[in-house]
């Protein structure tokens, strides 16, 4: 079995269009939670969730190389990537758990 080793700086662009793709699904969401349009904004949240996913297990990737003893160079743009990834991934956390509130009270408003 031959494992080729993988560019970290490539891994780290993978981490950072993968949650940029899902912040993009975010920012999305929160237009269409704004015009009240609430699932399209679920189906969007879902689409950015599967996006940070992605980014994630790359970067996870990365973790485990280094655990398991391979060597790996130094990236400032990999911590880059690991910074974007934990801040999107908050505002992914934050979005959903803000929808049901809105939903909330929306339905406190039809009342």
């Amino acid at each position: 079995m031959s494992e080729e080793k993988r560019d970290i700086n490539v891994i780290a662009m993978e981490v950072i269009m993968n949650a940029g793709d899902g912040r993009d699904k975010i920012d999305e969401a929160l237009a269409a939670i704004a015009a009240g349009n609430l699932d399209e904004a679920e189906a969007l949240l879902t689409e950015a969730e599967g996006l940070i996913v992605k980014a994630h297990n790359a970067q996870t990737e990365v973790i485990q190389s280094q655990v398991s003893g391979e060597d790996m160079e130094y990236s400032l743009l990999f911590i880059h990537a690991q910074d974007t990834l934990m801040t999107i991934n908050t505002e992914l956390r934050m979005t959903q758990k803000l929808l049901p509130i809105v939903k909330m009270l929306l339905n406190k408003k039809e009342d």
